[in-house]
């Protein structure tokens, strides 16, 4: 069987990250996404919350497991029995990003390759760090997010305070 792991925080999941899931489901038997806690990314959700997202999102799609993780990436993988890292690539800055993390994940474990899938292009300016900008300044990011994530997005920027009003 092989496994692969498409790691992020997901905060929120984007319709660019559900693009990325449902073409890596087709290169896996199963493809887990790990969800990370990143706390220098000052998330909006909690990690159990953005759990809850991907695993309604992603319910239609077969193959698909959602697992939270705080560790190397490379240590999850191993624990997970996957060969293949998943990631999406938007533009040249992100290559660049991806490029060197997949060089070093290649010398923390030779084993587990790194597959990299362009986002499509409609959805190549989508990312989760400006879906919430948006939304924190009243834009509207149905464009940008799945609708029920679009729904928690406004109400947790409602309980927190919209800027520019």
């Amino acid at each position: 069987m092989r496994i692969g792991v498409y790691p992020g925080t997901f905060d929120p999941i984007t319709l660019g990250h559900m693009d990325i899931i449902r073409r890596g489901a087709k290169l896996v038997d199963r493809l887990v996404i790990g969800v990370t806690t990143n706390p220098s990314k000052n998330p909006m959700f909690t990690v159990e919350e953005r759990m809850a997202m991907v695993v309604r999102e992603t319910a239609g799609i077969e193959g698909i497991q959602v697992v939270s993780f705080d560790s190397l990436l490379m240590d999850f993988a191993e624990r997970q029995g996957a060969s293949v890292i998943v990631r999406g690539l938007r533009a040249v800055a992100d290559f660049e990003y991806e490029y060197q993390m997949a060089g070093m994940n290649q010398q923390l474990n030779q084993r587990i390759e790194t597959v990299f899938l362009m986002a499509d292009v409609s959805l190549q300016p989508i990312a989760s760090r400006l879906v919430k900008e948006i939304a924190i300044y009243g834009g509207d990011i149905r464009k940008f997010v799945p609708a029920r994530v679009e729904t928690e997005v406004v109400q947790r920027v409602q309980a927190i305070g919209r800027k520019g009003s």
